[in-house]
């Protein structure tokens, strides 16, 4: 099923070079990052609410292959500096993820917020986590993403564009990643 969507979307991306609207071109990003930028695919990340600046970084660092995901480095391989700026601008206009309609385990919350607050993960992402500027917004992103890239960080498989996160992790034991994604994930 994920080849598929992947195959799709490339076929949809270079179909889609020729239209005219951004709103056409960005057909390919919601066969894997959902309908209107939320995400229903496992280790995906939904796209909505997400800030321009880091959008723009993102889908540099995929042009340029500073990060590696191939179906990204491909969809991003052709973009002019041109339609960085453009869907980076069109992405921070989709909609933020809703929050989900529980409350969460309350053990597992209380885990979770404990943890925010020893490595101050509201410092950058806001106390809402909502994200600024080249900062992303993390409130509400599907929880196996977050577990996937907060371990990503903390085993250095994963690089962002400086090591801020890779630190921030290093003291979060490998066991608490999982209490923390679901915090976030399930914040209000």
């Amino acid at each position: 099923m994920r080849k598929f969507a992947i195959a799709a979307a490339l076929a949809a991306l270079s179909f889609s070079a020729n239209a005219e609207s951004i709103q056409e071109r960005s057909a390919a990003c919601f066969a894997c990052h959902g309908e209107h930028g939320a995400s229903e695919t496992e280790n995906t990340p939904s796209l909505g609410g997400q800030q321009a600046p880091y959008a723009l970084i993102q889908l540099f660092m995929f042009r340029e292959k500073l990060r590696t995901f191939e179906p990204m480095n491909e969809m991003a391989k052709s973009m002019t500096d041109d339609d960085l700026r453009a869907f980076s601008d069109f992405i921070a206009t989709l909609t933020k993820p809703t929050p989900p309609t529980e409350a969460g385990d309350p053990a597992r919350m209380a885990r979770g917020q404990a943890l925010v607050q020893q490595n101050r993960c509201n410092a950058c992402h806001n106390t809402d986590f909502s994200g600024k500027e080249n900062v992303p917004r993390i409130a509400n992103q599907r929880e196996d993403y977050l577990a996937k890239t907060m371990a990503e960080y903390k085993d250095n498989s994963r690089h962002g564009y400086d090591a801020t996160m890779a630190d921030v992790m290093q003291p979060v034991a490998k066991e608490q990643i999982a209490d923390l994604a679901y915090y976030i994930a399930h914040v209000r």
